[in-house]
């Protein structure tokens, strides 16, 4: 079984692909995949919904900006209120979800008590570069925690561009998940980084304007 687990939705501020876009292109290649916007559960939510091919799972996530970078939960049903790092993860566990630290080298302020709390260390993330990847893992092995990857997508030709293959016969999902299993990475181009950002440039100036206009 071949899982992509962090891809963006239209929902996250920079990115424009729909669910039903993300769904229609991991069906070519995928078996699994998990929406993870920024923030909120509502692209995962609404893909989950409208996903109707039975060989396609679906996991709902979040990646929670916080004091010390983000953190990413998997198998969500409710929105994630905090913001500080050791609240999101016990909001996190208290929906039997799993806490995964992303790409540990890019934004992060790594300390003994987060690493100590994780699930899972993501060591293959697409946009991430060689170097930030090979600390992840080395990170993961010194603390004893399972290593995942995630392309990080936020156009749909990014879409598995890191991904886990996991042992189907675990029966058990999120124990498959925090196994042993193999993974690959594919980096993404350089220039999907930057449009990224152009696109949070305009869709955050889009809610300020709205936000300003509700106040007049």
């Amino acid at each position: 079984m071949i899982i992509d687990l962090h891809i963006h939705s239209k929902y996250s501020f920079d990115s424009i692909q729909s669910p039903s876009k993300i769904i229609k292109i991991a069906k070519k290649n995928l078996d699994g995949i998990a929406i993870t916007d920024h923030g909120t559960i509502k692209g995962g939510l609404e893909a989950k919904k409208i996903n109707k091919d039975p060989n396609l799972i679906v996991i709902v996530g979040c990646e929670i900006n916080t004091e010390i970078g983000d953190i990413i939960g998997l198998f969500l049903n409710k929105e994630i209120n905090s913001r500080n790092s050791m609240e999101v993860i016990r909001e996190i566990k208290a929906q039997d979800g799993i806490v995964v630290l992303p790409h540990p080298y890019r934004g992060h302020k790594l300390n003994e008590e987060l690493l100590n709390s994780v699930d899972a260390i993501e060591g293959f993330n697409a946009r991430s570069t060689i170097e930030e990847n090979e600390k992840g893992m080395e990170l993961a092995k010194k603390y004893n925690k399972p290593i995942v990857a995630g392309s990080d997508a936020h156009f749909t030709s990014e879409i598995g561009n890191a991904k886990c293959c996991i042992n189907e016969e675990i029966g058990d999902l999120k124990l498959a998940l925090l196994s042993h299993k193999k993974i690959y990475c594919n980096p993404s181009p350089q220039h999907y980084k930057e449009i990224s950002q152009i696109i949070k440039s305009f869709k955050m100036r889009k809610i300020k304007k709205f936000r300003f206009k509700s106040y007049i």
